[in-house]
């Protein structure tokens, strides 16, 4: 009877720490990962000039201008 509290004990003890583990791991992966409806955000704040607006057709015609 002494033996099987042992092993029970031991068993979860083992996979308390697979779980901890498992939710480290899983927590460390999304930090470091951007949801794909958040990348042209990201990419926006990262580099500003580096996505055109959504009116490019200003954009050239405001460069035009400034050629002139």
């Amino acid at each position: 009877m002494e033996k099987a509290n042992r092993n029970k004990k031991i068993f979860i003890i083992v996979f308390l720490a697979f779980v901890g583990l498992f939710v480290y791991i899983s927590y460390d992966m999304s930090s470091r990962t951007t949801a794909p409806w958040n990348k042209p955000k990201q990419l926006k704040r990262a580099l500003p000039g580096a996505t055109p607006d959504a009116d490019s057709l200003k954009l050239d015609s405001l460069l035009k201008e400034v050629e002139k």
